[in-house]
């Protein structure tokens, strides 16, 4: 893959997942995700088995070391509830509900390891999924954003208000606000999408990625999909 595609600063690139880089990328999960499980070897051999173009790693090309990931599965989104967690929509981790029927590509996660982060590396992978959706004719990428800055003012605004807020640009919230300026449409406040996310108060944003060169059909739009309530 060609860095220039993906406006990488100079000494990345971007290449699909490989077995040799399972370390490197449950070492990046411990560091980023403190008091969540890494990925064992096998969900990342499930990853890889299940749908292997959807699973990106950046790599440090003078080091040679990984230096974050976003790994991605097709749903029909259908099948789902707009506010089923994440543990719901990647099967604990698994992928096992990949679907390769799918119309939507699922953003599962994205990572950067800390000493490189503020780069520009989640940004350039979210445009090679965005590459992958336009290659394969998808409808759409969704995804859960967390709100790291929400916690601190839960108990007096409420979560749809806080979104509107950095929407607005009132406020800046350190994940949302880079999402939107990447491009991508915030649906909703959903609650339990990472439980454990003390940051965001348990709450998080459906956000969404519409093809333009590939229009859903009005009868899946993501407003159809009801909540669990």
């Amino acid at each position: 893959m060609n860095s220039t595609d993906y406006n990488l600063p100079e000494g990345y690139s971007i290449r699909l997942m490989s077995v040799d880089d399972y370390p490197a990328i449950s070492a990046i999960c411990s560091m980023v995700y403190p008091t969540e499980r890494p990925y064992t070897d096998q969900e990342l051999e499930a990853h890889h088995r299940l749908f292997p173009e959807g699973q990106f790693v950046v790599v440090h090309d003078f080091s040679g070391d990984v230096a974050g990931a976003h790994f991605t599965l097709l749903i029909q989104l259908k099948h789902f509830h707009l506010d089923d967690s994440w543990e719901t929509l990647t099967a604990g981790g698994s992928f096992a509900d990949h679907d390769p029927e799918g119309h939507t590509l699922y953003g599962a996660d994205l990572f950067i390891h800390p000493d490189h982060q503020h780069h520009g590396l989640a940004k350039a992978l979210t445009m090679a999924t965005r590459k992958l959706v336009s290659k394969i004719r998808l409808w759409r990428m969704v995804g859960g954003s967390r709100m790291p800055g929400y916690g601190k003012v839960s108990e007096r605004i409420k979560p749809n208000d806080y979104i509107a807020m950095v929407r607005r640009a009132e406020i800046a919230d350190p994940v949302l606000t880079a999402h939107l300026h990447d491009g991508w449409e915030v649906i909703t406040a959903i609650q339990g999408y990472l439980p454990h996310d003390t940051e965001s108060a348990g709450w998080a944003a459906v956000i969404q990625w519409l093809n333009p060169e590939c229009k859903t059909p009005a009868a899946f739009s993501i407003s159809r999909i009801p909540l669990k309530g």
